[in-house]
């Protein structure tokens, strides 16, 4: 055996050899290997329609991650004017433009320069007698939204991470909208509301001077600057909803933006978990400012517009640490501790769609698939071995050389395999069969021309070369493309397709020829069974 041919069985025995290992990880077989082996290795992950699960499609409200912007810009308009010392009646908004109210042409003056120097990003749309109206620019509002969808992407994908899915997808879709896949997920309930929850945390002043009765029954008028929330508990012995109505200003003294840890904790005296929240320094310095200015006085903690507590403030708390306490089990305040750690969406998100993929559908797709590849994959090696006789027999073992690499590929990458995934196998085990195909043609044409086995089979190799690489190459590119703009299982057929490709190079082109190699040098040849 020359060397030559020594070392490509040595690199192809390498090579299955580490498929075989990367692969039986992922199988049943896994059960019975040692810990170390099935342990440290990657495995192949199913895709949603393989083990179940759930696909969401969530839309995010864009338009209210630009009001919030304006909101928090307007917070920002008024210190700066303050500091100028330009003198304005009002700052407000009416609708999605910044209405500020003035008194005196050389206030207008000194109000526009003001606007103009530090915030390029408005323009004026509108001047009334005393009010100058702005907005955002196009280029900024497109960038609100754009941002929002990519930050929501970022919150949710730590939440889920947070919560313990194994292989989410999330990924964005158009504009405005997001995919989220859970594999696995046994309880989609809770997971819809962990993801779609704002997670909007605030800590405002009660406003106890106001009439809250009046404002309940509507005899009078909720005052200025204060709104009506409610704080819920719910009995845990008759499951009874109780509301307890609050009139809070608006004005938030802190958020949670300012937050650096949410833990769930357990209350010794009455033995129910609450969250315990800790703020950075400079959360810590406004909530001890804050609840020194305000001793006896009673301060909301409010999350997305429901109070959850409004507790007397007795002293100056310093440290920078809270608790939120309410009608918690231990799993609600587990999931609102990840909410707050992995931060608040930039705007709501709607559900527009949701999927529940049940286990036994995805095992009965498994079964199905497997079948699939199984008889199709039998059929193809009985046709090759019937009309190719022994060379047939080479193109079968470059099959199954191919699949055994395939699969340990894909474990290697800690690839999903999806039922589209399965198709991408099984139009691999076809292109692989084609290439042997090309070239068996090929070797029977140069043995009609009378040229010796050895010479047929090399200019067969030779021609058929270029051919199987542009067949390939073109194939890959569509895969890639599919993988570039496809969704989740669009995606895993592309994966499963582009591996198989071209692992089918080095088995069509070097396995094969090797063998030929081999029984060629072997023993000289008068006619090759083709």
């Amino acid at each position: 055996m020359s060397k030559s041919i020594l070392w490509r069985f040595i690199v192809i025995g390498f090579f299955s050899l580490l498929a075989v290992v990367l692969f039986l990880p992922s199988t049943p077989i896994s059960k019975s290997l040692p810990s170390w082996w099935k342990d440290k290795f990657p495995k192949i992950a199913l895709g949603l329609d393989l083990q179940g699960g759930m696909h969401l499609v969530l839309q995010v409200d864009s338009e209210k991650a630009v009001e919030n912007h304006i909101q928090r810009l307007i917070k920002g308009l008024e210190v700066l004017l303050k500091e100028k010392k330009i003198v304005f009646s009002e700052i407000k908004t009416q609708g999605f433009e910044v209405l500020i109210s003035y008194q005196g042409a050389d206030v207008k003056m000194s109000l526009e320069k003001a606007v103009g120097d530090n915030y390029p990003i408005f323009k004026k749309t509108s001047e009334k007698e005393n009010s100058i109206a702005y907005a955002l620019t196009d280029s900024e509002t497109k960038r609100i939204k754009e941002w929002s969808t990519s930050q929501a992407i970022e919150t949710i994908r730590n939440r889920i991470d947070k919560f313990g899915v194994t292989e989410p997808l999330i990924h964005a879709q158009g504009k405005n909208e997001i995919v989220v896949q859970l594999p696995g997920l046994k309880d989609p309930e809770r997971a819809i509301a962990l993801i779609g929850k704002t997670a909007v945390l605030e800590f405002k002043m009660v406003d106890e001077a106001g009439d809250l009765k009046k404002a309940i029954d509507g005899t009078g008028q909720i005052p200025e600057g204060d709104e009506l929330l409610y704080e819920k508990r719910v009995d845990k012995e008759t499951g009874t909803v109780r509301q307890t109505p609050y009139l809070i200003k608006k004005e938030a003294v802190l958020t949670g933006d300012l937050l650096t840890d949410a833990r769930v904790a357990i209350d010794s005296q009455f033995n129910e978990p609450y969250v315990s929240i800790t703020f950075d320094s400079e959360g810590s310095r406004i909530f001890a400012d804050v609840t020194a200015q305000n001793v006896n006085k009673r301060m909301a903690i409010i999350l997305d517009g429901n109070v959850y507590s409004a507790p007397v403030i007795r002293e100056k708390i310093g440290g920078g640490r809270a608790q939120i306490s309410g009608s918690f089990t231990h799993e609600t305040a587990t999931d609102l501790a990840i909410v707050l750690r992995a931060g608040a969406l930039p705007a709501p998100v709607n559900i527009i769609q949701n999927v529940t993929v049940g286990p036994s559908l995805g095992e009965d797709s498994i079964m199905a698939g497997v079948k699939a590849a199984i008889i199709g994959g039998l059929l193809v090696l009985g046709f090759m071995l019937f009309y190719y006789k022994l060379s047939g027999l080479i193109s079968d073992f470059a099959m199954i050389l191919n699949i055994i690499m395939l699969l340990g590929a894909m474990a290697w990458f800690n690839a999903t395999l999806t039922l589209p995934g399965i198709a991408g196998i099984i139009l691999t085990i076809g292109m692989g069969v084609d290439s042997n195909v090309l070239i068996f043609e090929r070797i029977k044409e140069e043995l009609k021309t009378g040229r010796t086995v050895r010479s047929a089979i090399d200019a067969g190799y030779d021609r058929a070369w270029w051919t199987i690489i542009d067949s390939h190459v073109t194939t890959l590119i569509t895969a890639a493309v599919l993988f570039q703009f496809g969704s989740g299982p669009i995606k895993g057929f592309a994966v499963s397709l582009s591996i198989g490709i071209l692992i089918n190079l080095f088995t069509a082109l070097i396995g094969t020829k090797v063998v030929f190699d081999l029984i060629t040098k072997m023993r000289r040849l008068e006619r090759l069974s083709i």
